[in-house]
């Protein structure tokens, strides 16, 4: 038996408003069933003749729901957030306030996450491994920045086994202490170094305001951590691996990230600096998508982590860690999603494609044996497809679900397709006629690099509308009272900054807006500091953030 002894926790997630709740039915907010499996559609689809079939793929509306189950994210963004996520069957609320429970579909997000991300870390010289989620106390009081910074969030063991432990246990918040205790362990000389290891597991931080995905009791992260023999190995290897979360962030994700370092206030307890990627979301809050940090010696000298360097002196390591959790999550769904439901870029979906045959009784065996063959085409090809084969649901309920769920293309086969050998296809980041086609040919050849040129494209796409859409809301200020209008028009401010850490929170204070970072990329020329009117070497951006 274990105790844990925690602080109260209040909400389980951030309350939605009045307007929310009205809008949503109280089976979403239970989240019982799924709110499609309980209304019926406006109408159902009817193929009685070849006009009433393309009448029907055309206008699209009429397959709509009686009642909107997703709220507009122009009306309430929270609410659209939560509605989505139930709705795309991403995740549900745990047992545990504050906790969710991962279900198929998000957990398969979160494995695309992990497919790339493996291979970029094991590409760079690191291993998997894996470290106990339970730390004695005493470890975290060693590094005094980080029990500070760590301590309010801390969830702690007390009882095992019946009994009053002899030392508390501390559930993983974050894993810097027990890898120092275990390369204290493993590093003696300098043909130890560097040592490169990562894991994949849970980490508990005991939140007091939480959000699905983005900040939750417990939830899923890799954590990298290393040891060096000089600072630059150090500072050279954090670098590379926020490199490689912005190419994930821009190359899969479609998430045009600002890269940079974050403020001395800002940075991670523990560490010398903290780089980080920033994404804009939706609402136009800033999400830290990723971090990495550049631990100095910090935790070595806690710890006592040293190595006999070549000349055979005692010195200690220099570390670095990195991390990126399911937080990245709920950034793809707040960047890309719409008022229809969750909107995925094809290299991360779960479902690049969708088959929705349509047919009456007597053409039944003839569609479904077309689509299976276009399905076997696609998934030859190396394209993650899904048959929707059901006979439970009319063609429009499927068109409307697998457009909630976010599917990038869906692929229609009705009895005049099979005759003439062909295909429509409709994007789901285009929505009615300007993005459906007809008339595709299935010759493999032809239908399989047809859907790899649209995946494409969809990709690239996606991306392009965020950085319109980021640049677009990102203004340049140069006094305190531009940054402060600008964030009371809910954009971000970008403008020089050289003052104390004291202004920093004042501006925290007073607009709700916090440094997000000094970013890589650095206009040239003279700069004034918007605060002080002294001399500024960089501009910052300033937002309020998730």
């Amino acid at each position: 038996m274990l105790s844990l002894r925690l602080t109260s926790f209040t909400h389980l997630f951030s309350p939605p408003t009045s307007a929310a709740v009205a809008h949503r039915s109280p089976a979403i907010l239970r989240r019982r069933h799924h709110p499609l499996r309980q209304r019926p559609l406006a109408s159902s689809f009817s193929a009685q003749s070849a006009a009433a079939e393309t009448k029907d793929r055309v206008d699209n509306s009429k397959n709509r729901v009686t009642e909107r189950v997703i709220t507009p994210r122009s009306q309430d963004f929270n609410a659209w957030y939560l509605d989505v996520i139930a709705n795309a069957e991403l995740a549900d609320y745990g047992p545990v306030r504050g906790t969710m429970v991962i279900r198929p579909y998000g957990y398969a997000i979160w494995e695309a996450i992990q497919e790339y991300l493996n291979v970029k870390f094991k590409e760079t010289g690191h291993s998997n491994m894996y470290f106990p989620q339970f730390i004695p106390y005493s470890f975290i009081e060693k590094e005094a920045s980080h029990v500070e910074g760590f301590s309010p969030e801390l969830a702690l063991v007390t009882i095992g086994g019946g009994k009053e432990l002899e030392e508390k246990l501390v559930v993983r918040p974050t894993s810097e202490t027990i890898v120092n205790h275990m390369f204290t362990q493993w590093i003696h000389s300098y043909r130890d170094l560097p040592l490169m290891i990562n894991q994949w597991a849970n980490v508990t931080r005991w939140e007091m305001r939480t959000k699905p995905f983005v900040r939750t009791l417990e939830f899923l992260w890799q954590e990298g951590h290393t040891a060096h023999a000089t600072l630059e190995e150090a500072e050279n290897e954090a670098i590379q691996m926020i490199d490689i979360y912005t190419r994930f962030a821009y190359e899969q994700a479609a998430i045009p990230v600002i890269t940079g370092r974050k403020s001395k206030v800002e940075t991670f307890a523990g560490a010398v600096k903290t780089y980080t990627i920033e994404a804009m979301m939706g609402d136009k809050k800033a999400l830290q998508a990723g971090t990495s940090h550049n631990l100095g010696q910090n935790f070595a000298r806690a710890f006592g982590t040293q190595f006999t360097d070549e000349n055979g002196l005692r010195e200690y390591v220099w570390q670095t860690s990195w991390a990126i959790s399911t937080r990245f999550v709920g950034g793809i769904i707040m960047t890309h999603g719409d008022d229809a439901g969750l909107m995925l870029p094809p290299k991360i979906a779960p479902i690049q494609v969708v088959i929705v045959p349509i047919w009456k009784d007597d053409e039944k065996a003839a569609v479904l044996n077309a689509a299976s063959s276009v399905k076997d085409v696609l998934q030859r090809s190396g394209i993650k497809v899904k048959l929707d084969d059901s006979d439970q649901r009319t063609p429009g309920w499927k068109f409307n679900f697998w457009e909630m769920k976010g599917v990038p293309l869906r692929i229609e086969i009705g009895p005049r397709d099979v005759a003439s050998g062909s295909v429509v296809i409709s994007r789901r980041d285009i929505p009615g006629k300007q993005g459906k086609v007809f008339g595709i040919s299935m010759e493999p050849s032809n239908l399989e690099a047809y859907v790899k040129d649209k995946l494409d494209d969809i990709q690239s796409s996606l991306l392009e509308k965020a950085i319109a859409f980021r640049d677009s809301n990102i203004i340049d200020v140069s006094t305190y009272d531009e940054l402060k209008a600008a964030i009371s028009q809910g954009k971000w401010a970008r403008g020089p900054w050289s003052a104390s850490d004291e202004y920093e929170l004042k501006v925290k204070e007073e607009t709700g807006a916090t440094i997000r970072c000094f970013p890589f990329e650095q206009p040239q020329g003279i700069k004034r500091c918007l605060m002080t009117g002294n001399p500024a070497e960089e501009v910052a951006i300033f937002a309020k953030s998730y």
